[in-house]
């Protein structure tokens, strides 16, 4: 099992993969029905295929056509058909883009700041939902809240009815408590019935500049060019538009989370001080870059 786990990072190794290590192993255990630690046992102990199956032929076939797959730089998320967010696995592939583990610090600031301000019945808004990840995260995690996610993209919006589906078998009741919208966010007309009564605005907006193409295949590639690019130069245009439309629907004192580029921080910023908002703050990822601002509504 350790030749040939460690022969396939070897090959991922060589196609510019970042994590070889990481991937062959996490695809063994995908391709074996079995979980990392299994895996690691596995290797460490010597087993060999027979320690994960008890046939392992066709799961060894899956493996190599999986190792194969991401050789040639299709994301992982696509070729395991889910990705991890919170508490969440989120059905993931073409025309929806991978939530990133930076994006669960924006849920992770609205549940605290609606914790700190006792609501119960919490009004919360995602816009450019895509998976579903920001939304459902929120909806699962407080009892009590509404969510109403907008998406741009019908063929994304088939991802995220698909996860709010499968999110609904453990979580039956959020049935009626998540509503999705296929709307332009950056619209005024969009959820315009629910202008001033919001209290939260959660959003991953498009912001990457159209002047910096991202180098990963991976990005690159597959995630759709929606999800990704922010409409300007230096990627801005989108977000501040979304900076206006949750302006409008947020009530006074409500708040807007917005994820960003570690280069918008600081105009992003003045844009929502100088539209509606007040003390803004820029905060840092896991990295220790700018990428989030927090601003409350005047």
């Amino acid at each position: 099992m350790a030749t040939i786990v460690r022969g396939a990072a070897a090959m991922l190794r060589a196609a510019g993969v970042d994590t070889p290590e990481h991937d062959a192993k996490l695809l063994c255990a995908e391709a074996f029905g079995v979980d990392l630690q299994s895996v690691n046992k596995a290797m460490l102990l010597g087993d060999g295929l027979l320690g994960l199956a008890e046939d392992p032929v066709k799961p060894l076939e899956a493996f190599h056509a999986m190792i194969d797959r991401r050789a040639r730089r299709e994301p992982l998320q696509h070729i395991t058909g889910h990705a991890p967010f919170r508490y969440l696995d989120l059905k993931v592939g073409p025309g929806v883009f991978i939530p990133r583990p930076e994006t669960e610090l924006i849920v992770q600031e609205g549940i605290d700041w609606i914790t700190r301000n006792g609501g119960y019945h919490a009004r919360v808004v995602d816009l450019c939902a895509g998976s579903g990840a920001i939304g459902l995260a929120v909806v699962t995690e407080v009892p009590g809240s509404e969510v109403w996610a907008v998406e741009k993209s019908e063929r994304t919006a088939e991802w995220t009815r698909r996860n709010l589906n499968e999110t609904a078998q453990a979580h039956p009741s959020i049935i009626g408590n998540y509503h999705l919208e296929i709307g332009d966010a950056t619209q005024m007309p969009t959820l315009h019935q629910l202008d001033g009564t919001i209290d939260i605005v959660l959003t991953n907006p498009p912001y990457v500049p159209l002047s910096e193409i991202p180098e990963q295949p991976e990005v690159r590639d597959y995630d759709p060019d929606m999800a990704l690019y922010g409409g300007s130069a230096d990627g801005t245009l989108i977000p501040e538009r979304i900076i206006l439309r949750a302006g409008k629907l947020l009530r006074p004192g409500g708040l807007l989370v917005m994820e960003h580029d570690i280069s918008q921080g600081e105009r992003l910023a003045a844009y929502a001080n100088a539209h509606g908002f007040a003390n803004t703050r820029v905060r840092n990822d896991y990295t220790g870059r700018p990428r989030y601002l927090i601003s409350g509504k005047s």
